[in-house]
């Protein structure tokens, strides 16, 4: 072992000239990357209650803390992110994405009702790519209640709705300037509900919490575009349609779907980015599921469960998000209650092996991104009113902690542009 026989004084005087040429170069650094790199925006969508004098319609959702959609920019070199706007809205924003192209950001409102419409809403709106700033386009009814999910074709034609609240999925039309038309289909989820009880549910849990209907979770059409998937929580299954793109019309595929062990609840999915792998994650039984995915007939084969908890958790928890690296070498999956992100190494065959998991820094966390470098992570801690800010580790898969936190009320979804 080395051995150093510094005076306290020295060692100080040193420490202090370092960390001044060190801030001096991660200042310099700093400027040179985002100058470089232009402005990075973050938006949050949230749960948010009704804004007096901003919406003057009766509308059902449970109290929020969130103001709308919240915008940050993000700094390149730190990961922090720094408050730039809110665009207010009392609809609960809860779920964003964000057209290609960058002109024009979408969100679902996630309401059972707006006046006397028994029906949630999406929303357009105009991106300024000089500040990042939002202006309303248009909103149009989610063609069912409580909107969770959207989602963006590959053409980039078309956006996906999925009704958590009302068991169905709807296709808008993009309009040329962005704006939304009226869904050309709408489909109803039916079939056998599952059980309250999971069956791969871990000892002694009471996690419950969609098996009393159809719950329709998340809808998004694979990388060919020619087929769109969607989960229902409350069927315990995963329907696949074939998708028109001249029409903008969902047709069952054969077969229709898939079934996930009863109780269990798919919540959400993510494609490896070979295509033929994908990965989804039940919110009640706590596992993930490989399937082998046909890009030529759009049918899935199970391969692999897999809890997304540590060996010997027992209780309750929650799953919410599921994320592939970009390089397709590790899946992170996230539980509430447990307040973990776990993280698994991908396998010569896909295949899933635990490594650890990481503390969201906050209670219940519903959702997770990468940034557009897949350098950070950015934990959206649904019930502790922050997104805590992780850098990856591109070797081991590993997250750690930055000390970065921003504050946000109930933040439900994180999305990023690059304003170049």
């Amino acid at each position: 072992m080395m051995s150093f026989d510094w005076s306290r004084r020295s060692f100080l005087t040193n420490s202090l000239g370092w960390v001044g040429t060190a801030s001096l170069l991660a200042g310099s650094l700093r400027a040179q990357s985002n100058q470089a790199g232009g402005p990075l925006m973050a938006y949050v969508g949230t749960f948010s209650s009704p804004l007096r004098d901003t919406l003057p319609t009766q509308v059902d959702l449970p109290p929020g803390n969130g103001r709308g959609i919240h915008l940050f920019r993000v700094d390149r070199i730190s990961g922090a992110m720094s408050a730039a706007g809110i665009y207010e809205m009392g609809t609960s924003p809860s779920c964003l994405a964000i057209k290609a192209s960058g002109s024009t950001l979408y969100s679902a409102n996630e309401t059972d009702r707006v006046g006397e419409n028994k029906e949630g809403t999406v929303s357009a709106f105009a991106i300024d790519r000089s500040d990042g700033h939002l202006t309303l386009r248009n909103t149009v009814s989610a063609g069912g209640a409580g909107p969770t999910y959207i989602s963006i074709h590959p053409s980039g034609r078309f956006l996906f709705v999925a009704n958590y609240f009302g068991g169905s999925v709807a296709v808008h039309p993009i309009l040329s300037d962005g704006r939304l038309g009226d869904a050309t289909d709408i489909r109803n989820d039916a079939g056998k509900l599952g059980p309250t009880k999971a069956t791969n549910a871990p000892p002694g849990s009471f996690a419950f919490s969609g098996h009393d209907r159809t719950h329709a979770h998340m809808i998004q059409a694979d990388p060919t575009g020619r087929f769109v998937l969607h989960v229902d929580l409350g069927l315990d299954q995963i329907f696949v349609w074939k998708f028109d793109e001249n029409k903008g019309v969902l047709t069952p595929n054969d077969p229709f779907s898939v079934s996930l062990p009863a109780g269990d609840g798919p919540r959400h999915f993510h494609f490896h980015p070979n295509g033929r792998w994908f990965y989804s994650i039940q919110e009640e039984g706590s596992t993930i599921v490989l399937f082998d995915y046909d890009t030529v007939t759009g049918q899935l084969a199970s391969r692999q469960t897999i809890s997304t908890l540590p060996p010997g958790f027992a209780g309750s928890n929650f799953c919410s998000e599921i994320l592939v690296s970009s390089d397709g070498k590790f899946v992170y999956a996230g539980n509430r209650l447990h307040d973990s992100i776990g993280i698994f190494a991908v396998g010569p065959k896909g295949d899933l092996t635990f490594l650890e998991e990481e503390w969201t820094r906050g209670n219940y966390p519903r959702s997770f991104s990468f940034d557009p470098t897949g350098r950070f992570l950015y934990c959206c801690n649904q019930r502790a009113d922050n997104v805590a800010i992780f850098e990856v580790n591109r070797t081991t898969g590993g997250l750690k902690f930055t000390g970065h936190y921003a504050p946000v009320g109930n933040p439900s979804c994180i999305v990023f542009l690059d304003l170049k």
